[in-house]
């Protein structure tokens, strides 16, 4: 005997959120600043940079926001986690944070 149901778009949705690579999510993010008014750095060859800097450095009118990303189930290595310590708002993101990102990337008082 075989169940037949309907997948919903949430599920789909978050089917993807789960599967979603570390660069999909980053570009997603890059995006999600820009159409807010965010610049955004990315060093895209860090192997002669410094261990454990943020992923994502985004400024917007005096404000900095640092972000780690991580594809999900994963976690900051040690290095990262002692930048995200130091720097002030920073931020750990994984793809299911992407509503909260896009409101922080809103929010016009930061």
């Amino acid at each position: 005997m075989s169940i037949n149901r309907t997948i919903t778009g949430t599920e789909l949705f978050h089917d993807a959120l789960m599967k979603m690579s570390e660069r999909v999510f980053q570009r997603l993010v890059v995006e999600a600043a820009e159409r807010r008014g965010w610049m955004v750095y990315h060093t895209y060859d860090s192997g002669r940079s410094r261990a454990g800097y943020p992923d994502l450095t985004m400024v917007r009118g005096g404000v900095v926001i640092f972000a780690e990303l991580k594809k999900m189930g994963e976690k900051p290595k040690p290095e990262q986690k002692q930048w995200l310590d130091a720097l002030p708002n920073s931020f750990f993101w994984v793809p299911t944070d992407m509503d909260a990102i896009k409101t922080l990337l809103s929010d016009t008082t930061l």
